[in-house]
């Protein structure tokens, strides 16, 4: 299985391929979700596994993670820090969801592709890039969103095109 992994490359090739992902999006919706999802799985798991992260990083280097109470708690206290100066120098609001998140792009905590708050990292990184999750296609627009960032989203998504033979 050939496995796109230059992020240049990737970049590209999603605004190049843009049209024909939101046409597969719009196929996907008519699929049966349970049939999707189980492809979906099994791709991420082959695909997954021979994608190194911390080779890549690139999730760190572009999104901002939502945060919960019990998170921010969690970082304040790993960095030993107390919350309301953590929520003042590393969070932002987030206006669509109306919840905090980390504001830098770069992570601040990322160091050589390496999560340095790994242990409490939030759940947002935990379950990157969600593929392993229930209902895909409920949420393609954040899987298209992440196609051009993520190598593992990028090519299970470009393998499900295949999968499910569409042109």
């Amino acid at each position: 299985m050939f496995l796109e992994l230059d992020l240049k490359k990737i970049k590209l090739l999603s605004e190049q391929n843009e049209e024909k992902n939101w046409r597969f999006r719009s196929f996907l919706k008519f699929e049966d979700d349970h049939k999707i999802d189980r492809i979906v799985r099994g791709l991420y798991q082959d695909i997954s596994q021979d994608i190194d992260c911390t080779q890549c990083g690139n999730c760190c280097r572009e999104l901002k993670p939502l945060l919960i109470k019990k998170e921010i708690k969690l970082l304040a206290n790993f960095i030993n820090m107390p919350e309301d100066k953590f929520v003042e120098h590393y969070t932002e609001v987030d206006n669509t969801e109306k919840k905090l998140r980390l504001k830098e792009n770069p992570c601040s905590f990322l160091k050589d592709n390496k999560c340095t708050v790994y242990e409490c990292r939030p759940s947002d990184c935990r379950s990157f890039p969600h593929l392993h999750k229930r209902g895909f296609t409920t949420r393609l627009i954040n899987v298209l969103q992440s196609y051009s960032i993520c190598p593992i989203v990028f090519n299970v998504y470009e393998h499900l095109k295949n999968e499910m033979r569409f042109q």
